[in-house]
């Protein structure tokens, strides 16, 4: 069967901004500041499976410590409940055993259908195929597949998300600048990144002085002393891609308890309340960064499970648009949260993605 991916530009927000250019939750409102506002009800009548019963519906997460995937799972919960969908949630929290085991568990609940959020691919792969030989209808998020057959897959567009950041930074460095690398391996989003990463590096002549990094249940604070050992050796350098909003922070306090602040550059990925306060902080070295809207995206997942279920749904594979938010944008607009942001760029919402009259957008 010929795979044919849906990509869903941005071009249109970002020329916008003007630019150059990753605990169980049920709630249905997002971090403080972090709500959007519901569209009106639906005038079209739901179709199939949602105009009886409740549809069951397993979301079975692997999630990490930040307000990404707080909103994330906001954003889900508020789409399942507007679309008649008993959402069940388990949270993994980095333990890949707990989400085999919590996978198991879903797939021998026989629910209608299996959202599986973040993992890694040795272990959860042979259990996403498990559920569809066992007919269990799957939607996967940010999770690598070497087989994707039967399975719709969505994503960020983390190679957009990784070049529009990397574009700031060579214009604000330039070709041949000392750069620094804090990421980890292993993870779908962030194995994406990293191959842009490496293309912009050789195409432009930078030199990466040092590659570090991890990811834990602590990863802002984790990251911490290994940037600080990677600046105290090379305090020459000019730039760090760092392409995890949690890495990003740790990043930006190693640089800060170096002095370095006035030097050193950082570039991130992911946006929420805290990061806009961190980029937005006097003196801060995070100057870019690359984000969809998190709230928006869980919500788009479940409605791209839901027109599945309805039939509605053409494509094997769903990618989410994203836009680079740079520091200077954020100052001129006065933007201080995710809801400023929303209405600086109407994008990040994703009202027009993945919908159907009688399945709006609601992201929290």
């Amino acid at each position: 069967m010929t795979r044919r991916p849906l990509i869903l530009l941005a071009a249109a927000s970002a020329a916008v901004l003007g630019l150059a250019g990753c605990a169980q939750s049920t709630s249905a409102t997002g971090s403080a500041g972090e709500q959007s506002s519901a569209p009106a009800a639906s005038a079209a009548p739901a179709p199939a499976p949602f105009d009886g019963d409740p549809v069951k519906v397993a979301l079975v997460r692997q999630s990490g410590a930040g307000d990404y995937f707080t909103s994330w799972g906001s954003g889900a919960a508020a789409q399942a409940e507007s679309v008649n969908i008993d959402l069940t949630v388990t949270d993994a929290r980095n333990d890949n055993a707990k989400h085999a085991s919590d996978l198991e568990q879903a797939i021998a609940s026989k629910p209608d259908a299996i959202i599986v959020d973040h993992g890694q691919t040795d272990t959860i792969e042979p259990l996403v195929h498990q559920a569809v030989d066992a007919g269990i209808p799957v939607v996967v998020y940010d999770l690598a597949l070497n087989d994707p057959e039967g399975v719709i897959v969505t994503s960020q567009s983390d190679e957009s998300m990784a070049q529009g950041v990397l574009d700031q930074l060579i214009e604000d460095v330039g070709e041949g600048a000392k750069v620094g690398y804090v990421s980890a391996t292993g993870y779908a989003a962030l194995d994406r990144r990293a191959v842009v990463w490496n293309e912009v590096v050789e195409e432009n002549g930078l030199e990466q002085v040092f590659s570090t990094g991890k990811v834990t249940e602590s990863t802002a604070t984790d990251n911490i002393p290994l940037v600080d050992a990677a600046l105290k050796q090379n305090p020459d350098v000019q730039a760090i891609f760092a392409p995890y909003d949690e890495i990003t922070k740790g990043v930006v306090q190693a640089v800060n308890q170096n002095n370095l602040q006035d030097k050193v550059k950082v570039y991130g990925i992911d946006i929420s309340n805290a990061d806009i306060e961190v980029i937005t902080a006097e003196g801060s070295p995070w100057v870019a960064t690359s984000a969809t809207d998190p709230a928006a995206v869980g919500a788009a997942v479940v409605r791209t499970l839901a027109l599945s279920l309805a039939g509605e749904l053409d494509e094997e594979s769903v990618t989410f648009p994203a836009v680079t938010i740079t520091q200077d944008f954020l100052a001129e607009n006065e933007i201080t949260n995710v809801t400023d942001l929303r209405e600086a760029e109407p994008g990040l919402l994703l009202d027009d993605v993945v919908t159907a009259d009688w399945l709006p957008a609601v992201s929290s």
